[in-house]
């Protein structure tokens, strides 16, 4: 989708780009490529594999309520907000991956149209939170909400980082404001 509102010049690059690519690419980022500029008999025909997909989520949320699994492939980290956005790269255990390879596991969810809620588990040694990506059953948003109130139950709910020298009127507020509840605004 958001490749229909590229301009015609980039789009035609993107066609480039996808087309140039080897056969046998199935990195994440070659698959985007060829995603942004599908034909529409070839995005017909991701659409029969996504409601096959679909129905095999149902099947799966026949037997569970929700499914959890990892938010990002790691824990929290700083946002990249440098330009151009295709060139961030992160580093995981010492080997530099593209940026956007960090949507694999929020792309579950996405993928099928299902509703998924994040909810804070723990925090790593830096301070920045863990969390669990709840996943549910199709329009069962609810479902979604109410686990992360259990979660937030037992493990204490959402309170922001404070180590950001930016962060000085948010823990005033939160001060004034008793702290924060998962879900709950953080700005006034």
């Amino acid at each position: 989708m958001i490749a229909a509102t590229w301009p015609p010049e980039v789009y035609r690059r993107a066609q480039t780009t996808a087309e140039g690519l080897a056969a046998d690419d199935k990195s994440l980022m070659a698959e985007r490529s060829r995603g942004a500029v599908l034909s529409h008999r070839e995005w017909l025909a991701a659409d029969v594999a996504r409601s096959r997909l679909q129905a095999r989520w149902r099947e799966v949320f026949r037997q569970w309520d929700v499914v959890l699994c990892p938010v990002m492939p790691t824990v929290a980290f700083r946002h990249d907000h440098s330009a151009p956005d295709y060139a961030r790269r992160i580093n995981i255990d010492g080997k530099d991956y593209p940026y956007f390879d960090q949507l694999v596991w929020p792309e579950l969810a996405t993928t099928s149209g299902l509703p998924a809620t994040v909810a804070p588990i723990d925090r790593s040694e830096t301070g920045l939170p863990i969390g669990v990506q709840i996943i549910g059953p199709y329009l069962e948003d609810r479902t979604t909400l109410a686990f992360a109130e259990l979660i937030e139950r037992e493990f204490g709910g959402f309170t922001p980082p404070l180590s950001s020298p930016t962060d000085t009127g948010r823990k005033r507020r939160l001060a004034r404001r008793g702290g924060a509840r998962l879900g709950q605004s953080l700005t006034p």
